[in-house]
C-alpha cells in the first residue's frame, strides 16, 4: 500500500512538472515573439496583385529573418516591400509585405511561411484565395473565330552593316591593286623615247646633245662621252650587241669583219670616220686632250651622217626576223601581265592571311575555322532561339529550334490511366536531341471511390524507365549521376546526368555522348526534359547549358 501511494505521488509530481514546463515555454514564447499573417483580399482577378502581410512582435534585441524568394508557390511573388518597424515600449513590431499574383484562374493555397527569430523557427498559417478570370461582356464585344496564321517578316538585324564593311573593304583593296598594279601609268620621257626605233632614238639623242651647254662651257669630256655613247648604243642595237662594252679597237675590228663577211654594206671611209671620232673621244676622256670646239661640232655632224650610213648599210629584216621580233614583244607583254597576276595573287593571299591571323588572335582558331567551314552546333547556338510553353501545367523552355509534337509510345492497356504529350527536336541517333514530355496519371475506373487516390510519382523510377527506353533504342554503357535541381523561380526537381554510348545512323554502331534528364512532379503529373548530345564540343555544351538555365515551371491551379 505504501509503495502504491509513493508511485501515485511520483506520478502526480511528474504531471505537475510537465504542466508547469508547458506553461513556462508557452509564456516564454508569447513574451518572446508573436507572429501573425494576413492578406488584404481572399479573391482577386487574374494578374491582380494581392498584399500578403507578416507581422512579428519581438524583443528589441531579437534577430528576425523573413522569407525571401519564390516561397509562395503556387502564387508568384512580384514585389518584396521594405520592412516597416514600429517601437512599442520594450518590443518592436516588424511588418513585412509581399506583392503576390497568379495568372491562371482557380483556387490556390498560400503555403506556410518560415520565420526565424534568433534560433527559433516559427511558421505562419496557410491562406486560401480564389483567382477569377476576367469576365468579357459579349453584348458589347463580340466573340470571333481564331485568326489564321500569317507570315511575319524576319527582322533585318545588323548583318547589312557587316556586309557593307566587307564590300567597302574589298572595293578599297581592289582599287588600290588596280591603281598600283594594273593601271596603265603615264610614261616618263625616257619610257616614251624607249618606244621609238633605235634610229629615231639616236637622232633624238643628238638633238638633245645640241640643246645642252657642253660646248658653251667647253665641257668637252662630257660632250664626247655623250656623242660616242649615241653611236655605240645605235651600233649595239643594230650591228654588234657588245658595242657598248668593247674598246675602240675591238669595235672597229668587228665592223671590218662584218664588212668583209658582207653582213653590212659599210664603206672603209665610214669605218675610218667612226674610228677617228672614237679615238679622239678616248683622248679627251682619258688623256685630257682639248680639241677645238669647231672640231667637236664637225665630229657631231660626222656621227649624224654615219648613223644614216649605218642605217642604209643594214639589210632589210626578213619576214622571219620581223615575226621573231613580234613574238619577242608579245612575250614581253605576257611576262609583264604574268608578273601583275602573280603580284596580285601574292598580295591578296597576304591580306587574307593577315585577316585570318587577326581574327584568330581575337576569337581563337576553332571559332574562325568553324565560321569559315561551318559547324552545325555553332549555327544552332548563334541562330534565333525560340522560347515557348509546352504541356500543362506549362513548362517554359528556350531551344534553338521549335519543338514539334511527337507521338508518345504508351501501352494500350495503360492508355486510360496515362495521358502523355511529347514535343521534341532531333532524335537519339542525331547529334542533339531535345524532348519535353508531360505525363498525367489517373486511377483505374474500376476502383471504388475510397480506393481512387492520385498515384504518387517516384522521380527516381521515372528516370530509370527513361534510361531503359534508351537502352532498348541502342544506348549502352550509361553512367548515371543524380542531384537536386532548382529552377530560377524555385521549382524543385531531380536532375539525372552522365555519359553514354549513343546509337548512330549506322546499325550497331555507337558514339560517345552525354545526357541530362530533368524531372518534375506536381500531384499526379510528371514533367521531364530529356537532352542527349554527341558532338562533345564547346558549342553543344553551351547550347545545353542555355537550355537548362531557361527551364521554368508554371504552377498548376488547384
Amino acid at each position: 500500500m505504501t509503495l502504491k501511494l509513493q508511485m501515485t505521488n511520483r506520478f502526480i509530481k511528474q504531471q505537475k512538472a510537465s504542466v508547469l514546463t508547458f506553461f513556462i515555454v508557452l509564456f516564454s514564447l508569447s513574451s518572446y515573439a508573436q507572429v501573425s499573417n494576413s492578406i488584404d483580399s481572399t479573391t482577386i482577378k487574374i494578374g491582380e496583385e494581392i498584399i500578403y502581410k507578416i507581422e512579428v512582435k519581438a524583443d528589441s534585441s531579437a534577430l528576425v529573418v523573413f522569407p525571401e524568394g519564390q516561397t509562395f508557390s503556387p502564387l508568384e511573388m512580384i514585389s518584396s516591400y521594405a520592412i516597416d518597424t514600429t517601437k512599442r515600449e520594450a518590443t518592436f513590431l516588424l511588418i513585412k509585405k509581399y506583392g503576390l499574383t497568379q495568372f491562371d484562374s482557380g483556387a490556390y493555397t498560400i503555403p506556410k511561411q518560415k520565420i526565424i527569430i534568433n534560433n527559433t523557427t516559427v511558421f505562419t498559417d496557410s491562406l486560401r484565395i480564389e483567382v477569377y478570370p476576367v469576365v468579357i461582356d459579349t453584348t458589347k464585344q463580340g466573340l470571333y473565330d481564331i485568326k489564321p496564321m500569317i507570315a511575319v517578316e524576319k527582322a533585318v538585324g545588323n548583318w547589312w552593316i557587316y556586309g557593307f564593311i566587307t564590300i567597302a573593304s574589298i572595293a578599297v583593296i581592289a582599287y588600290l591593286m588596280y591603281w598600283f598594279i594594273w593601271r596603265k601609268k603615264p610614261l616618263t620621257e625616257a619610257e616614251e623615247i624607249a618606244l621609238f626605233p633605235p634610229y629615231d632614238r639616236a637622232k633624238m639623242a643628238l638633238k638633245k646633245l645640241d640643246d645642252s651647254n657642253y660646248l658653251q662651257t667647253e665641257n668637252l669630256k662630257e660632250y664626247y662621252s655623250e656623242l660616242t655613247f649615241i653611236i655605240r648604243k645605235y651600233l649595239d642595237e643594230k650591228v654588234y650587241d657588245r658595242a657598248l662594252e668593247s674598246t675602240t679597237d675591238e669595235l672597229v675590228d668587228r665592223l671590218k669583219l662584218l664588212k668583209e663577211g658582207n653582213q653590212i654594206e659599210l664603206s672603209n671611209n665610214d669605218i675610218r670616220n667612226i674610228e677617228t671620232i672614237l679615238k679622239r673621244a678616248d683622248l679627251v676622256k682619258f688623256a685630257k686632250s682639248a680639241p677645238d670646239v669647231a672640231l667637236a661640232e664637225i665630229d657631231r655632224k660626222t656621227i649624224d651622217i654615219e648613223i644614216d650610213q649605218v642605217k642604209s648599210a643594214l639589210p632589210e629584216p626578213t619576214e622571219a626576223e620581223k615575226l621573231k621580233d613580234k613574238r619577242y614583244k608579245e612575250e614581253q607583254e605576257r611576262r609583264k601581265k604574268k608578273k601583275k597576276v602573280v603580284l596580285t595573287v601574292v598580295l591578296s593571299l597576304a591580306l587574307i592571311l593577315a585577316t585570318l591571323i587577326g581574327f584568330i588572335a581575337t576569337y581563337g582558331f576553332t571559332y574562325v575555322k568553324d565560321t569559315i567551314i561551318g559547324n552545325e552546333s555553332k549555327t544552332l547556338l548563334e541562330g534565333n532561339w525560340v522560347t515557348s510553353e509546352y504541356g500543362f501545367p506549362p513548362l517554359t523552355i528556350s531551344t534553338p529550334k521549335v519543338l514539334k509534337r511527337s507521338e508518345a509510345q504508351t501501352p494500350s492497356e495503360l492508355k486510360e490511366q496515362v495521358k502523355n504529350t511529347m514535343f521534341s527536336y532531333g532524335g537519339l541517333i542525331e547529334h542533339l536531341n531535345i524532348v519535353v514530355s508531360t505525363t498525367k496519371y489517373t486511377a483505374p475506373q474500376q476502383q471504388t471511390q475510397q480506393e481512387q487516390q492520385e498515384p504518387k510519382i517516384d522521380l527516381n523510377k521515372a528516370v530509370d524507365k527513361g534510361l531503359k527506353d534508351w537502352e532498348q533504342s541502342g544506348a549502352i554503357n550509361i553512367v548515371l549521376n543524380k542531384e537536386k535541381f532548382v529552377t530560377p523561380r524555385g521549382a524543385e526537381g531531380l536532375k539525372a546526368f552522365g555519359t553514354a554510348d549513343l546509337p548512330t545512323i549506322l546499325s550497331g554502331k555507337t558514339e560517345k555522348g552525354k545526357y541530362v534528364i530533368l524531372s518534375f512532379t506536381s500531384q499526379n503529373i510528371l514533367q521531364q526534359v530529356r537532352i542527349t548530345w554527341k558532338n562533345n564540343d564547346d558549342y553543344t555544351e553551351e547550347i545545353v547549358e542555355r537550355i537548362i538555365n531557361s527551364i521554368e515551371l508554371k504552377p498548376k491551379a488547384e
